[in-house]
């Protein structure tokens, strides 16, 4: 009797487990598909609204400052909450081994050029365009890690690619023909300028990407510890270009000048956002990182229909809809083989939520896969 009572506490255990997961997977879709929805559509909003505009410069600034004392709070709460041992690991990880935080100068100034260019690709494309459009980046990393990495893809992802690139052209040929309508109806937004920086966004995503993947290999440092790296340069670098570029209205009218509350609210989501990604992201799998995707793409063009007044046509819905198939389809998994190989590269599904914890004496936690960029 005692081991049949046994069994079923074990299997009562194990049924109660699969349940909480299954509802953690399909909490994390859905803060991925707000996360990528929302950001998009809300500087596209603060960007089209009448009155003073803020800075977009200086929102990447304040993005990076905010990410950087949210990763600190996480690394004194993981010290328990002693400033002396959160200070002296800070500053053995950050300045006695600086040949390794230099290490991410390179991505930390292409994560900034990066950020600066999806608010000029915003405010100078439709929502849903740009959600579609940026996911050229699918293409550019995957490219960046055959020439770098070696990696191999499967026909099933170089189909997808192809299928990826025919559906932004589609879109990009759907929007050539509104081009001049929407010129003449907003003569602050130009589309040309919008395109090509979301291209050398995707570019540089993609690129910044897989060469942080190829200098860290190996790293033992946490991903808070990363992100607080990435934003002591992503800070500096987003100050030099505020000043280079906005630096006399700076001086006139104010780092904050034209921040309401909803400016605010894209600057937080755009900080804390990122790192909400990298806790949840650990109950996603690639399937369901890429069906938020997908998911995303829908919800902003929905979105955009109702708060922009955003048309949508055939060609956009052919084009959309290839590129939502294709990211689908680059997401599913290689097979069996592949997995197998590629499984150990990968980090244990526990290493996020390890990251809030404390950690035990005398041990040492795997390297972390995730790295908020966005």
């Amino acid at each position: 009797m005692a081991a049949k009572s046994h069994s079923q506490a074990a299997e009562e255990k194990t049924s109660s487990r699969s349940d909480v997961n299954r509802k953690l997977k399909y909490i994390s879709l859905a803060v991925l598909v707000v996360q990528n929805a929302s950001l998009i559509l809300s500087i596209r909003y603060v960007r089209t609204l009448p009155g003073d505009r803020f800075f977009t410069t200086s929102a990447v600034v304040m993005a990076e400052v905010l990410k950087v004392l949210t990763c600190l709070l996480i690394i004194l709460l993981q010290k328990r909450f002693h400033v002396k041992d959160t200070v002296y690991f800070l500053v053995d990880s950050i300045l006695f081994q600086y040949k390794d935080t230099l290490k991410l100068a390179v991505p930390s100034l292409i994560y900034t050029l990066q950020n600066n260019l999806q608010y000029i690709a915003i405010s100078n494309l439709p929502a849903a365009t740009f959600q579609v459009t940026y996911q050229l980046k699918i293409l550019t990393t995957a490219l960046f890690s055959v020439i770098m990495l070696r990696k191999s893809l499967s026909r099933v992802q170089w189909l997808s690619l192809l299928l990826l690139f025919s559906g932004v052209a589609v879109v990009q040929m759907e929007q050539e023909g509104k081009k001049e309508a929407t010129s003449a109806a907003s003569s602050t937004q130009n589309y040309t300028v919008g395109l090509v920086a979301v291209v050398i966004s995707c570019l540089s995503s993609g690129f910044a990407g897989v060469y942080f993947e190829k200098i860290l290999k190996g790293s033992a440092a946490s991903v808070w510890v990363r992100n607080v790296q990435l934003g002591i340069f992503g800070t500096a670098l987003g100050a030099v270009a505020l000043w280079w570029q906005d630096g006399g209205a700076v001086a006139e009218r104010g780092v904050l000048f034209g921040y309401t509350g909803a400016v605010w609210c894209v600057v937080f989501n755009q900080a804390f956002g990122g790192l909400l990604v990298a806790v949840v992201v650990k109950y996603a799998d690639n399937i369901l990182k890429g069906f938020a995707t997908s998911l995303s793409i829908v919800v902003s063009t929905v979105t955009s229909v109702y708060l922009f007044g955003f048309q949508v046509d055939l060609l956009f819905t052919v084009g959309a809809g290839l590129v939502i198939g294709a990211v689908y389809m680059y997401s599913l998994p290689k097979g069996a083989s592949t997995s197998t190989s590629t499984s150990a590269s990968v980090a244990p599904p526990t290493t996020e939520m390890e990251a809030f914890l404390p950690k035990a004496q005398g041990v040492v936690a795997p390297p972390p896969t995730v790295l908020v960029t966005d």
